[in-house]
């Protein structure tokens, strides 16, 4: 008998008694077995606080080889699941998403338009378009031209189309920059908490 497992990178659980195979991994293998695997207890969380534990791949075979000791058993995921066990789920009230979303919005605004000024300034951006607005018209402006109008809605545009995101709306389906580096930013972090799981256990094992 074939059985296939395919681990997940990270488990989120909240509020469980056990961490289950389903929890941490899809079981591929008839109907039967599956179900009966999938139930499986791999470890019990410390329910009274928060915490972060490591499941790896030989403790999923290993249960799955000592339910069925003559299956054929193959791992077609991640080597080691990052368990993050919280003791109960809460949702923030309304106001503090909010204003957590305003203070970010501000910040980033406030810094964007300030590296922008600055850039502008170092650059003399403003006696640029002066030069080319003589050469272009003839004759010198220092009032606002068609120039910097152009200018300022070719900025906005290119923020908007480079984000992919405009009007709490994606612009096309492909990911924006900032999720891709979300996306990265978490592998990495994950990453990182299983190397240090990895190695904490292979201390208390070495000190045992």
């Amino acid at each position: 008998m074939d059985i296939y497992i395919k681990l997940k990178k990270k488990a989120s659980l909240s509020g469980v008694e056990h961490v289950c195979i389903k929890d941490v991994a899809e079981v591929v293998a008839t109907a039967d077995v599956a179900q009966k695997l999938e139930a499986a207890r791999l470890l019990d969380p410390d329910t009274r606080a928060n915490g972060r534990y490591l499941v790896s791949a030989a403790d999923v075979v290993k249960l799955v080889k000592k339910a069925y000791p003559d299956a054929s058993v193959s791992n077609l995921g991640e080597q080691d699941t990052l368990v993050e066990y919280s003791t109960t789920h809460t949702h923030e009230p309304a106001w503090i998403r909010w204003g957590k979303i305003i203070t970010i919005s501000s910040v980033l605004f406030v810094g964007s338009a300030t590296a922008i000024m600055s850039f502008h300034n170092d650059a003399e951006i403003p006696k640029v378009f002066r030069s080319v607005f003589e050469m272009i018209f003839g004759y010198a402006s220092d009032n606002p031209t068609l120039i910097e109008a152009s200018y300022s809605v070719g900025l906005a545009a290119g923020i908007i189309i480079f984000f992919n995101h405009a009007l709490g709306r994606k612009i096309t389906d492909d990911p924006t920059p900032i999720e891709v580096q979300m996306s990265l930013y978490d592998n990495e972090v994950s990453d990182t908490l299983i190397d240090i799981l990895e190695r904490q256990k292979e201390g208390r094992h070495g000190g045992s």
